[in-house]
């Protein structure tokens, strides 16, 4: 870490929807999927500026739900992109130290990418430098539903007490189960929504949204927007004294 980083003004898990890239081409006069493959390599870059900045977790809105109503030329370019990147990655990834999960629902993935998914995370299983989280397929509500089913098989096993069920209960069947919430929640591109991300986990986070298009989210943006983190003042629903 940065002699200049404070630890307790530093965020440790940082999530990002990174919106934009499709404007950011058609800006150019090209295809929405010539943006993707410029966001596809700001990941790294950004990644690569964690350790730094003191971010151990990082969150990455890949592919939402709601994004298979895309033509399926974006689509199927889409998914090509996440097969590729996860091959051409993966060494680079185990080599720094970086240990990768996805989440999000797999049954509609294809058997292909699922196995690269896979794989990936079982190669950098030991990785413990920096955790990336790779939201593939995924939706905050659906998380929250699917979740809840599994909680709601464990409650009719009789392996759950209905009675003991409270809010520290349902974390533990989400996608992101071993990871700790996030405290910083950054939206590119000038869009002020959530767009049904993290959505349990979010609940006390600090939000920044910001008019950089993600192609051109650079690590020197990424630090200012961490360093304006430690000026806020987080006091989850308490009041100073």
């Amino acid at each position: 870490m940065a002699k200049d980083i404070d630890p307790s003004k530093t965020p440790e898990h940082v999530a990002i929807i990174m919106d934009g890239n499709g404007r950011w081409a058609q800006m150019r006069g090209k295809p929405r999927l010539y943006g993707h493959h410029k966001g596809a390599r700001r990941v790294r870059a950004v990644l690569e500026a964690c350790p730094d900045l003191g971010v151990k977790y990082l969150t990455i809105f890949a592919f939402s739900t709601e994004n298979w109503k895309r033509t399926q030329t974006e689509v199927s370019g889409l998914m090509k992109l996440f097969r590729r990147y996860i091959i051409r990655e993966s060494q680079s990834l185990l080599s720094a130290g970086v240990r990768v999960r996805f989440i999000g629902d797999r049954v509609r993935l294809d058997d292909t990418l699922v196995a690269l998914m896979d794989e990936l995370e079982l190669l950098t299983a030991g990785n413990d430098r920096v955790h990336l989280t790779i939201a593939l397929n995924y939706g905050g509500r659906d998380e929250v539903a699917r979740a809840t089913r599994r909680l709601a098989h464990d409650v009719a096993a009789g392996r759950l007490d209905p009675k003991a069920v409270n809010e520290e209960t349902l974390p533990k069947y989400l996608d992101t189960c071993v990871l700790p919430d996030p405290d910083l929640v950054i939206r590119t591109s000038g869009e002020a929504r959530i767009s049904n991300f993290l959505l349990w986990q979010s609940a006390y986070a600090e939000y920044e949204f910001i008019d950089t298009l993600w192609p051109d989210f650079t690590p020197e943006i990424f630090a200012t927007v961490v360093g304006r983190f430690g000026a806020r003042e987080r006091r989850f629903g308490a009041v100073e004294v």
